[in-house]
């Protein structure tokens, strides 16, 4: 019988977690704007459900569609060195201007693949996306696991920091501004650097706000977990004992940097788990004043940043007006009165 477990009995552990954690998500502040999928693409998501796009057609159609939109207006150079290794390299999406705030994505790809280009257009389209919205955007590539292990990806976004630190200005940045936008394992990368001190130098992580995209936050040896042998061992190890610290969400007092946290409607169970956990840690850590949180409909872990740069930019306008609102600047905490 053992191998007949039901999903609802397989999952069971993470479910309690799920619910535990994403029970104060229901708190979040309402979305400001409305979806606007295209007919055709949303019946393919809504078909396919939880995946990551593809073979249903979806990232065909996606494909099509941005090959169609503007993109004039912003200047690209591709392939700048920010380290020694080849992958340590980011792509620069320049409008007109000057003094502009930095926007950086950082991809996912499981921590051991992915990259700047998952395809000429897909990742291009954030940047193009921020770029045309009065945005310096930052494509950045990242080493690999396996042979680039933890700590390597919170080191790689500390050095694209320092490397936008001292030459943004010379192509219309402002380095006091810097954004960083990370999905997946992207995601981890960011929160590593942004929360744990041992990430950043002296002076603080120089960080205006980081908006975290279905990352992994907190670190479970669950063998309920479908990605724990595959990328999450190769990246942070397979002995549990380093899991706590190197868990992001034991790391939250070392910075007070402005969140936004994003999941999909078809994420994967473990992503809006370790995303529950680091939101019900933010606003116990904040006495009540949560994060920004924000759940994309009929999108799964595959298609959650494709609709950058196209007619349905709800979430592109919700970060943009996340930050235009004051959300985006570090905010003086005010212990709230007892009643």
């Amino acid at each position: 019988m053992r191998n007949k477990v039901t999903i609802d009995a397989r999952w069971s552990r993470t479910l309690v977690r799920v619910f535990a954690a994403l029970a104060a998500i229901s708190i979040a502040a309402p979305a400001a704007f409305a979806q606007n999928v295209p007919p055709e693409i949303k019946k393919l998501l809504i078909e396919q459900g939880w995946g990551y796009g593809g073979a249903d057609g979806t990232r065909k159609a996606y494909e099509e569609l941005l090959a169609k939109m503007p993109k004039e207006g912003v200047k690209v150079t591709k392939d700048i060195a920010y380290g020694k290794h080849q992958r340590q390299k980011v792509d620069l999406y320049e409008p007109r201007g000057k003094n502009l705030p930095i926007m950086v994505f950082f991809h996912g790809g499981g921590y051991t693949g992915g990259a700047r280009d998952n395809t000429p257009y897909v990742h291009a389209n954030v940047l193009t996306y921020f770029a045309r919205n009065g945005f310096l955007g930052i494509n950045a590539d990242f080493r690999l696991a396996p042979e680039f292990a933890w700590p390597s990806g919170g080191q790689d976004v500390a050095a694209v920091v320092k490397w936008i630190q001292e030459n943004a200005r010379e192509h219309g940045g402002d380095p006091n501004r810097i954004y960083l936008f990370g999905t997946s394992a992207g995601a981890s990368h960011v929160a590593q650097y942004a929360f744990d001190r041992r990430f950043q130098p002296a002076a603080g992580n120089g960080l205006a706000g980081i908006i975290l995209q279905s990352g992994r936050y907190v670190l479970h040896a669950d063998p309920d977990d479908p990605s724990l042998q595959g990328g999450v061992q190769a990246y942070f190890g397979k002995d549990p004992q380093t899991y706590a610290s190197r868990s992001v969400v034991n790391h939250i007092n070392g910075s007070k940097v402005p969140v936004m946290l994003l999941l999909t409607e078809f994420d994967q169970l473990n992503l809006a788990a370790t995303t529950g956990e680091l939101f019900a840690a933010l606003c116990k850590r904040d006495a009540g004043r949560c994060p920004r949180f924000i759940q994309l409909k009929y999108h799964n872990h595959g298609t959650e940043y494709h609709h950058f740069n196209t007619g349905d930019d709800y979430l592109g306008r919700e970060i943009l007006e996340w930050i235009s609102s004051g959300f985006g600047e570090t905010r003086k905490f005010v212990a709230e009165p007892r009643s």
